[in-house]
């Protein structure tokens, strides 16, 4: 790989972590006290990073350093397709089985105010 394959998949993983936790170029630059363009030129590859500041970012998206070099492992879609279908399935069991279990409660409920 080089340098550029390199900083490209830095730059997509500072996004990508960045992202999962809802923060925006300037609350993670706060964070690491780093202005946001200079971490803006970090993410889009105009610009590289000390080795402190490399820390600093780690600590602040709560990620190990080596991290922010792996490239994104890529899931199959049969195997996206699989998980979701799973998922669906279990959301309408869950949903069956609560409403079985309301209606149970409300019945339990109705024949003690019955009997008073």
């Amino acid at each position: 790989m080089d340098e550029s394959g390199l900083r490209n998949i830095f730059g997509r993983n500072i996004k990508r972590y960045r992202q999962r936790k809802g923060w925006t170029q300037a609350k993670l630059a706060e964070k690491m006290g780093i202005s946001t363009n200079y971490l803006s030129d970090i993410e889009t590859k105009r610009g590289w990073i000390s080795p402190l500041s490399l820390v600093n970012l780690a600590n602040a998206l709560e990620i190990e350093v080596f991290e922010l070099f792996q490239p994104e492992k890529q899931v199959p879609e049969d195997i996206l397709i699989t998980v979701n279908k799973c998922l669906d399935d279990f959301s309408t069991s869950l949903r069956v089985s609560f409403d079985k279990a309301l209606l149970d409660s409300i019945r339990k409920t109705l024949k003690t105010y019955k009997h008073l």
